[in-house]
């Protein structure tokens, strides 16, 4: 029976992680016509149903859940296993899929993946981009990047860059307009471009630290952004003060483009970590990929 439905077993995993045919079709290649009649098919020969189908949406059933929990983490073993086999020609390969927000994608995954892979021609990465809090396991990924803060204990954590520090700036013509805040508190006073947490939906309060004391400020202001790009732009074109990542605002400082503020209340904290579940073993593309990453520093 396994050998009928192998191909089947391996279309429902990919269905029941996307949680939708159109996703799911998109990504094996294949026609939502062809992927509906697999399924069914299946679900005929084990009499079970493993999908419960809305107009909105797909979710695997009990029955589901518990084929899900049986073959994912064989069929994991068994691509490892498979990657392992075809290193014995003594090429490098594999292919790996990572999750990491906007900033860290930008000026830290992306410097550093260029000459990994030049260096490995053979190793095809996958680089999602999502400033979301993403579960790397769900959506099949090998790694994410994370703060480390915001790591989950249960997780496997890299160091892959140096620590890091928030940065409150504004143009020159702003602050010339409408004065400089001596303290966060001042903030509430003064237009601030906002920033969407994509997860919660919330807005992110600006976080600073005085004398060991945290302060977490919510601001208000004209413009609210998800973006990183378009939130520095706006900083720059004077639409008010903003709170974004130090190193992504060196070169206007430096050009006088922007004035930083507040800078004794902004501490540095732990910069970006790989995180991955534990494995006994890696497969040696991902074990590479590791070292390539690895802060220097750390």
């Amino acid at each position: 029976m396994l050998k009928e439905n192998f191909n089947e077993l391996q279309i429902f995993l990919v269905v029941a992680r996307e949680r939708s045919f159109t996703r799911a079709a998109a990504r094996l290649g294949v026609s939502q016509s062809a992927l509906s009649h697999s399924m069914k098919a299946l679900e005929a020969r084990l009499n079970l149903r493993l999908l419960t189908r809305t107009t909105r949406s797909v979710a695997p059933t009990e029955a589901g859940e518990r084929v899900i929990a049986c073959l994912a983490p064989r069929l994991d073993e068994l691509e490892r296993e498979l990657e392992n086999i075809v290193q014995l020609n003594g090429v490098i390969s594999g292919n790996i899929r990572l999750s990491a927000g906007e900033h860290a994608a930008r000026r830290l995954l992306w410097p550093k993946l260029k000459p990994f892979l030049q260096a490995w021609p053979q190793i095809n990465i996958e680089l999602v981009v999502d400033n979301g809090f993403v579960d790397i396991v769900d959506g099949r990924f090998d790694a994410g990047v994370r703060l480390g803060e915001s790591v989950d204990k249960d997780m496997v954590a890299v160091r892959i860059g140096p620590d890091m520090r928030m940065a409150a700036v504004g143009s020159p013509g702003y602050f010339a307009a409408r004065g400089i805040p001596q303290t966060p508190h001042e903030l509430q006073q003064h237009r601030c471009i906002n920033m969407r947490l994509p997860t919660a939906g919330g807005l992110y309060h600006w976080e600073f630290e005085k004398d060991g004391k945290p302060l977490r400020v919510g601001v208000e202001g004209q413009l609210t952004f998800n973006l990183l790009a378009e939130r520095i732009d706006a900083i720059v074109s004077g639409f008010g003060i903003g709170f974004v990542p130090e190193d992504m605002v060196q070169d206007e400082l430096r050009a006088g483009a922007l004035v930083r503020v507040l800078e004794s209340w902004c501490p540095t904290f732990p910069g970006y970590y790989l995180y991955y579940p534990s494995r006994r073993q890696h497969p040696p593309a991902f074990a590479l990929l590791i070292d390539a990453l690895r802060d220097s520093g750390a």
